[in-house]
C-alpha cells in the first residue's frame, strides 16, 4: 500500500472517531478540519495511484462527510434559483 492510500486509511479512520466524540456544533467545526486535511489528501492519491483510486477515496470521503454535502447542494440549488430568477416553485 503506498503513502498516499496509507494516509487516506488513517483519515477515514480518524473521522469516524471524531464522529463518535459529543460536539455541541454538530460536528462542523471538525468537518472543516476533515475537508482541508482531505483535499490535498486526494490530489495526493491521483497523483500517486492514477484516477481511479482517487474516484474511489472521493467517494469514501463524500460518505464519511455527506451532510457539508446536502448543505453545498441546497446552496448552490438556491444560488442558481436567485441567478435566473426562478421564485422555487
Amino acid at each position: 500500500m503506498t503513502l498516499s492510500l496509507t494516509m487516506a486509511a488513517v483519515w477515514a479512520l480518524l473521522a469516524n472517531l471524531l464522529a463518535m466524540l459529543p460536539s455541541k456544533d454538530n460536528h462542523w467545526r471538525r468537518a472543516y478540519i476533515l475537508i482541508a486535511i482531505g483535499i490535498p489528501l486526494l490530489g495526493y492519491v491521483v497523483y500517486e495511484n492514477g484516477p481511479w483510486w482517487g474516484l474511489g477515496v472521493l467517494c469514501a470521503g463524500m460518505s464519511v462527510l455527506r451532510w457539508p454535502l446536502v448543505y453545498l447542494g441546497r446552496w448552490l440549488r438556491g444560488l442558481g434559483a436567485s441567478t435566473f430568477g426562478d421564485k422555487g416553485d
